[in-house]
């Protein structure tokens, strides 16, 4: 009975860890990072042993394994070749139940499933934890076309992951719309381009974020080419309409000399009607003095 009870025991507790399922730890590519494992007893670990594994496509791979002060780094054969010289531990932290361990200068393929096993702890403990190495290099913009209208404007990401999301912002911090973004997937590391037009002079960003990995970049690009053309645009239009005010004003002005012209000579032309029969008047009068006397 008592064997039965022991065997349910060491079971539950072995399915408790998967239950939990895996600690997830999120990197950027090139940082170093704490896998965390550590005994909840707080129980000294100095003379036990851990063993550190990574899980790969055919066999388990050797991270870092320490057995009573015996390790990798001190000189210990079988550490795989990829952490060779990047794995170290906290020596300070044994007593106190702490096995985890520093991996410097992460790489994309540090990615994946880890175990810290302690074989020879009754019962076995084993925790797991999932390392995700994200690559976030930093886009590049540039102007594409420049017309009256506005200019086009491109981002592109390469290499980036995980997945990216990827916007294009104004100097306010505003999303602005834009085209469906161009996604290529090269085995886990993504490229991404991203087409927007605006329509003023401002500062823009193309703004990268991994919410995975907790970080985000941007780059940024300064738009002049389409307020130049619209002054030029606007400097035309205002000419046209100044050289069509003028013409017209021109021509006004000439038709209202014409008019006046006109008047002019009609009144001159009525004032000589009028005076002609008074001359023929006085003119008769005359002769007829003439003949009186």
């Amino acid at each position: 009975m008592k064997i039965m009870i022991l065997c349910l025991c060491l079971l539950s507790t072995i399915t408790l860890g998967h239950g939990h399922g895996p600690a997830v730890v999120r990197v950027e590519e090139g940082s170093d990072v704490i896998l965390p494992c550590s005994l909840s007893s707080k129980e000294n670990i100095v003379d036990k042993l851990f063993d550190w594994r990574k899980d790969g496509q055919k066999k388990k791979e050797e991270v870092f394994l320490y057995d009573g002060g015996d390790h990798y780094n001190n000189g210990r054969p079988g550490q795989d070749e990829q952490f060779k010289g990047r794995v170290s531990h906290f020596k300070d932290q044994l007593k106190n139940g702490n096995a985890s361990i520093k991996i410097n200068n992460t790489k994309i393929s540090d990615s994946g499933n880890y175990t810290c096993d302690f074989p020879h702890l009754e019962p076995r403990q084993t925790f797991y934890i999932e390392l995700v190495v994200g690559a976030a290099l930093k886009p590049y913009t540039r102007t594409l076309t420049a017309t009256e209208d506005g200019a086009l404007l491109q981002c592109v990401v390469e290499g980036a992951s995980p997945k990216p999301k990827v916007e294009w912002k104004d100097r306010a911090g505003n999303i602005l719309p834009a085209e469906e973004p161009q996604v290529s997937d090269r085995g886990g590391s993504y490229d991404v381009t991203l087409l927007t037009t605006v329509t003023k002079t401002d500062h823009y960003r193309c703004v990268v974020t991994q919410e995975e990995i907790h970080h985000q970049t941007h780059s940024e690009t300064y738009v002049f080419i389409y307020e130049k053309l619209r002054e030029e645009s606007s400097s035309k239009e205002l000419i046209g309409w100044l050289g069509g005010f003028f013409s017209g004003w021109v021509s006004g002005v000439l038709t209202l000399a014409a008019v006046l012209v006109l008047l002019v000579a009609t009144k001159c032309i009525i004032i000589r009607r009028i005076k002609e029969p008074q001359r023929r008047e006085t003119e008769e009068d005359g002769y007829e003095f003439e003949a009186k006397r």
